[in-house]
């Protein structure tokens, strides 16, 4: 007889989550993440997404390892390193296909979630709707499959680092393209009235937005203290979101980590409207929008964008509840 302990444990089934996006993607299709999580709590979920996402993968709670994987702009990857037995799922929260389809084929899932598309008829999914929320549009993907999913399951837990700069409000004038990048002067303009009422005022900015972020602190006038570029880490970038009285920003990730920790925001929406990537309902988030439609990669700030004023901004902010008392992790929005 075979000694207890020479006996080998038999392998999780594997549940492979396409989402090879970026940070506001991430955390807008947190929902459907758990949702599967909920569905599938004896698999070992991998979600194939950038590296540098790990941490905010980990945050949410639903994932158990990022395999890392990413391609220019919103590309779907060429390949996977996937290694061992095909996945026993794989879920396709990256598009409508069919390349992101085929990706997740060619490892030959047992079963493969995913949206139809005249490309792969043999996938019965659920038909795409352009006009839909990201949020709910991945939880009714889930849901056509029998699978609970409820969009409102998006907040992160709170950091357990403090904040760098309790009660500031943090300005984030960069975004994914130049056609969602509200004027760095108009973010000044809203600075200096802020600091003229006493209010600390932060900056932030991605990777490679260092010049973005340095021109907005020269125009301000802002102390190094109060200016946190290059691409800060993860946990020290969520602590501080985490902390700030409000986050003014386009529609870019760091719009999404403020919604996510419940923290106040003034999104600015243009060339893109709020139906389909704004905040949830409640009085802690206002979108500006002013429309119409337009290309959202511009190589310009778009027209909608540029019909926001600084001194609708400051409005906005200024209509804001207090964001002392704030839901913990797990709440809903």
């Amino acid at each position: 007889m075979t000694p207890p302990h020479a006996v080998p444990v038999p392998a999780r089934p594997r549940l492979l989550v396409l989402r090879a996006l970026g940070l506001g993607d991430l955390l807008a299709g947190v929902p459907a993440l758990r949702a599967l999580r909920r569905a599938f709590p004896g698999h070992d979920l991998v979600l194939a997404a950038p590296a540098g996402l790990a941490p905010v993968a980990e945050a949410t709670g639903a994932v158990d390892r990022l395999l890392p994987a990413s391609a220019p702009g919103r590309a779907v990857p060429r390949t996977l390193d996937w290694t061992g037995p095909p996945p026993d799922v794989a879920v396709d929260l990256h598009g409508n296909g069919p390349p992101s389809h085929r990706l997740l084929q060619d490892l030959r899932p047992q079963r493969l979630l995913a949206f139809a598309h005249p490309g792969t008829p043999e996938i019965e999914g659920p038909p795409w709707d352009a006009e839909e929320h990201e949020r709910d549009r991945w939880c009714r993907l889930l849901r056509s499959y029998g699978i609970d999913a409820d969009p409102a399951d998006l907040l992160l837990p709170r950091p357990r680092a403090a904040s760098p700069a309790p009660g500031a409000v943090v300005l984030h004038p960069g975004a994914g393209s130049p056609a969602r990048r509200w004027p760095v002067d108009r973010y000044a303009a809203v600075a200096a009235v802020l600091r003229e009422r006493g209010t600390r005022v932060v900056v932030t900015g991605g990777a490679d937005e260092g010049d973005l972020v340095a021109r907005l602190a020269e125009q301000t006038g802002l102390p190094d203290t109060d200016v946190f570029a290059d691409g800060i880490p993860f946990d020290r970038l969520s602590a501080l979101v985490a902390g700030a009285r409000a986050v003014v920003s386009g529609d870019t990730g760091i719009a999404h980590l403020a919604v996510a920790h419940a923290t106040p925001t003034v999104t600015l929406f243009g060339p893109v409207p709020p139906s389909r990537w704004g905040p949830p309902p409640h009085p802690r988030h206002t979108a500006l929008w002013h429309g119409p439609e337009g290309d959202p990669h511009g190589d310009r700030p778009d027209p909608a964008l540029l019909r926001i004023t600084p001194a609708e901004v400051l409005r906005a902010l200024g209509g804001l509840p207090d964001p002392a008392r704030r839901p913990g992790g797990g709440e809903s929005q």
